[in-house]
C-alpha cells in the first residue's frame, strides 16, 4: 500500500511516496511532482504482484546464466549424479533465458519457454509430457529459491507464479504372477549376471533404479538384513529391508564381488555403475511383457505392498515418500484385494444351501 505525503521545504512542496512491502523493508522515493510519485508508487506495486521487484542491487548485477552456473558449480555437486536429471534441466533453461537480468525475469518469460517445452520435441522423437515439464519447472525454481534464501541475489523467486503443467493420474502398470515369473527367469538366464539380482531387489523392496545402481557395499547390512540408503531422490536417510529371495541374491554376489570397485553393480571399469538397458530391454522381450519399464518394477513392488494389506503410510515409507499423495493411486488394489478375499469367504461359509 502506497503512502504520499506533501514535504515543505525552502524549494517548495515536495512529495515523499513510501510503498510498504509485506515480509520486507519499506520503499521510498520523493518527487517535485505529485503524478510522479503516484506513477511511481503504481508501477513499484505493480512490478510486486508480478514477481519481478528484486530490490537487491544484485538483481541488477547478475544474470540467469550467472545464477545457474553458481548453482551447478555449488549446489548441484552435492546431489547424487546417478538420480539427477536438473543439470540438463538448467542448461537447457540457460540457453533461453540466461542472457535476461534477474531483475528482468518475469512469469511470463517463464511462461513463453514452458509452452515451448510442452510444444518441443524430444531428442527420441516424441513429445515431452506434461510431468517432464514440470520438472524442468522445478529445476529452475529451486536454483531460484536458493538465490533468494542463500545468496541474496533477489528477493522473490518468479517460477511460483507460473502454474504448473496438467499431469494425467499416475501410471500403475506391475507384474502379475505369471509376469514376474517371466521375467525373473529371463533376468537369471541372461549374460548380464547383474541384472537378476538388481530386478530382485527392485521388486522386494521398491527401491529406485538410481538407488539400487549406486548402491554401495558399505551400505549393505547383512547382520541386520537392512540396506541404509544416505542419499535418495528427496534427501531423506532410507533403510530397505532385504529378506529372501533378494538377501540370498545379494549374498551370492558378494562373494564374487570386485575389489577394485566398492559399488555393488558396477560396469566393467568399475568405477560407475553398470549400464544395463540393453540387457533389461533384452529380457523384457524374452519375458513377452507389453508397456513395462523398469520404473514399473517399483509400481510392482507398491502394488505387492497394497496387496497385502499394507496401509498408504506403511507404503510411502517403503517408497520413500513424504507425502501420501503418491501412494494415492494404490489405494484401490487394497480394497480390490479385500473385496476379493471377503467374497472367498462367503462363497465358503455363506453360500445358498
Amino acid at each position: 500500500m502506497a503512502t504520499i505525503v506533501p514535504i515543505r521545504g525552502k524549494d517548495g512542496i515536495r512529495y515523499r511516496v513510501q510503498v510498504r512491502l509485506k515480509g520486507s523493508r519499506t520503499e521510498s522515493a520523493n518527487f517535485d511532482r505529485k503524478t510522479d510519485a503516484k506513477r511511481w508508487a503504481a508501477q513499484l506495486e505493480t512490478a510486486i504482484r508480478e514477481g519481478r521487484y528484486f530490490p537487491s542491487s544484485e538483481a541488477t548485477k547478475h544474470t540467469v546464466a550467472d545464477l545457474i552456473d553458481r548453482y551447478l558449480e555449488e549446489v548441484n555437486p552435492r546431489r547424487p549424479r546417478s538420480m539427477d536429471s536438473r543439470e540438463q534441466h538448467l542448461r537447457w533453461w540457460r540457453e533461453r533465458l540466461g542472457h535476461l537480468r534477474i531483475r528482468d525475469v518475469t512469469a511470463a518469460a517463464i511462461v513463453e519457454q514452458r509452452d515451448a517445452l510442452l510444444r518441443g520435441i524430444t531428442r527420441r522423437g516424441i513429445k515431452r509430457g506434461p510431468g517432464t515439464v514440470n520438472r524442468y519447472l522445478g529445476s529452475l525454481s529451486h536454483a531460484f529459491t536458493i538465490a533468494v534464501r542463500e545468496w541474496e541475489w533477489c528477493d522473490q523467486n518468479p517460477c511460483r507464479r507460473v502454474a504448473r503443467a496438467q499431469e494425467p493420474r499416475g501410471r500403475v502398470r506391475f507384474l502379475s504372477h505369471a509376469e514376474r515369473d517371466r521375467l525373473l527367469a529371463a533376468c537369471r538366464e541372461s549374460p548380464n549376471r547383474l541384472l537378476y539380482p538388481l530386478v530382485l531387489l527392485a521388486v522386494s523392496t521398491g527401491a529406485r533404479r538410481g538407488e539400487l545402481l549406486g548402491l554401495s557395499w558399505r551400505a549393505v547390512d547383512f547382520e541386520h538384513r537392512v540396506i541404509r540408503l544416505e542419499h535418495t531422490k528427496n534427501g531423506d536417510r532410507r533403510a530397505l529391508p532385504i529378506v529372501g529371495q533378494s538377501l540370498e541374491a545379494l549374498r551370492e554376489l558378494a562373494q564374487v564381488r570386485r575389489i577394485d570397485s566398492d559399488l555393488v553393480f558396477p560396469s566393467r571399469r568399475g568405477a560407475e555403475p553398470a549400464g544395463i538397458q540393453k540387457a533389461w530391454n533384452k529380457a523384457v522381450e524374452q519375458a513377452e511383457l507389453e508397456d513395462f519399464r523398469f520404473h514399473d518394477l517399483r509400481h510392482t513392488a507398491a502394488s505387492y505392498l497394497a496387496m497385502s494389506g499394507a496401509t498408504p503410510a506403511e507404503i510411502a515409507e517403503v517408497l520413500g515418500h513424504r507425502t501420501l499423495a503418491m501412494v494415492r493411486r494404490y489405494a484401490h488394489l487394497s480394497a480390490e484385494h479385500v473385496a476379493g478375499v471377503v467374497a472367498r469367504m462367503n462363497e465358503r461359509f455363506l453360500a445358498a444351501p
